[in-house]
């Protein structure tokens, strides 16, 4: 399968052996030949104790362990200083043993020297991850960081973090695109048994509101445009527009979908996880999973699907609560060729998706690659909501192993080149001319290649003088 053009670094890890926590880690496309290294990984017990305790105080959805092992939680009373201190320790901890158990011997080489090959180059070094273990996809890879003081490894602009499968359909001849165009849908604002009733009290308690969702998207696009180009009058932006949905039903949803040549699809409402890549309410009584919404995406060529829905990212869990491989709504289109997919890995309070979504929104606009996009929009939600709080760690990017990231094509210097229609292409005939006589159409003399600059001064009324003719 070929992958991104760009430089890319990407790893997978698998499960070996289901009772000891065995894993293998691989390279699966490096910058150089050397990079494609192999490493074997025992699960640390000690890394289980910091998954739990980090789940304790920052997730509403407990996870299993990836091994079988009693991994007892860290006590909280073992924790020294105020509460802050000892939650920005924790959100600390798990990234950087998460970080040191991925990268570790030769997976370490090969990211250094892709690291100095991008920086050799002064390009952005994308670093993708294939966790082909449902039990470690709800850990926050995003928090990885190498060691206390060093920024988080998704918040970088050297280092651009997306998680990836291998295990997609090809990507087609995707357009060229100058402007976002967005169809932005608002779903259910809460998923309603027959009664009327807000079934799940989570949900309740965490109701979006949907038009404030809709209005701050669009005026985000608008004032970022507005502001650069108060500041940069030359400053190459993108035109955008966004068309938005109010609980359509699905029929409503395709039709829209296949009459506008959408580039960006953003679905804002509650959804649950599902076996068939979860489930997004449109209506009280219309609901759409994954599988289905991935026909139309692609058949439409979405290039980015933006989820502000709890649990896009996390699988389902079937009757004995073990995940379900492959059943996240973000793998499911990923896997279906929608070339990105950003979802939440859990509940996100509705101030905390405005802010990522404004932040995102204007960073498109400037037409930055989709990863590069959600690093700055990542960084917002850490400014603005703190590093001891999970927001910023909350948003999860899929990318497809062949997409380059590129969602509206950057304005960059003019490349100099033989244009298309150019008889000097190699392969291509010159076209043929004529002269004609407008008494005797049907005379003609074709013209050579060759041209003479000089003229008869005695022959004023010889129009084909000075040129080679064949008769």
């Amino acid at each position: 399968m070929p992958f991104s053009r760009d430089l890319c670094l990407s790893l997978a890890v698998r499960r070996l052996d289901e009772s000891q926590g065995h894993y293998a880690v691989w390279v699966l496309n490096a910058p150089f030949p050397g990079g494609y290294v192999h490493c074997d990984r025992h699960w640390p017990s000690n890394l289980s104790q910091i998954w739990r305790t980090w789940q304790e105080m920052f997730a509403t959805l407990l996870v299993d362990f990836p091994d079988d092992l009693p991994s007892p939680p860290i006590s909280m009373s073992d924790a020294d200083g105020p509460l802050m201190n000892y939650s920005s320790r924790i959100m600390q901890q798990l990234g950087i043993a998460l970080w040191q158990w991925l990268f570790d011997g030769s997976i370490k080489g090969s990211l250094d020297h892709s690291q100095g090959i991008a920086l050799g180059l002064g390009k952005p070094l994308r670093l993708r991850l294939d966790i082909r273990d449902p039990l470690l996809i709800g850990l926050p890879w995003e928090t990885m960081q190498a060691e206390p003081g060093i920024q988080a490894m998704s918040l970088g602009q050297q280092i651009l973090f997306s998680r990836t499968t291998a295990a997609v359909n090809p990507l087609p001849q995707l357009r060229a695109e100058q402007s976002l165009k967005v169809l932005l849908v608002l779903g259910q604002d809460g998923y309603e048994s027959g009664d009327g009733a807000i079934a799940d009290p989570t949900m309740a308690s965490t109701r979006l509101k949907l038009e404030q969702d809709a209005d701050a998207l669009t005026k985000a696009l608008e004032r970022s445009t507005g502001a650069r180009l108060h500041s940069h009058g030359f400053a190459p932006l993108a035109s955008c527009s966004v068309d938005t949905l109010v609980q359509p039903t699905s029929k409503e949803l395709v039709a829209h979908l296949e009459n506008h040549s959408y580039n960006v699809f953003f679905y804002a409402g509650h959804g649950l996880p599902a076996p068939d890549g979860g489930r997004l309410y449109l209506q009280p009584q219309a609901t759409i999973n994954g599988t289905e919404l991935a026909q139309v995406l692609t058949r439409c060529q979405i290039k980015l699907a933006v989820f502000n829905a709890c649990w896009g990212a996390q699988p389902d869990r079937d009757d004995s609560n073990q995940p379900i491989p492959r059943s996240s709504l973000a793998e499911v289109l990923i896997h279906h060729g929608v070339p990105s997919v950003l979802a939440m890995r859990d509940t996100i309070a509705d101030q905390e998706a405005l802010s990522f979504v404004a932040a995102f929104a204007q960073s498109l606009v400037e037409r930055m690659p989709i990863d590069r996009a959600v690093a700055i929009a990542r960084q917002q939600l850490l400014t603005l909501y703190k590093f001891n709080q999970p927001a910023w760690t909350l948003p999860v990017l899929y990318m497809h192993p062949e997409f380059g990231g590129e969602l509206i094509r950057p304005m960059g210097d003019g490349v100099t080149e033989i244009p298309e229609n150019s008889p000097t292409w190699i392969g291509r005939r010159a076209p043929a001319a004529c002269l004609r006589l407008l008494d005797r159409p049907c005379q003609k003399w074709s013209i050579l290649a060759s041209f003479r600059s000089t003229k008869r001064a005695t022959s004023t009324s010889t129009l084909c003088a000075g040129l080679s003719l064949t008769i």
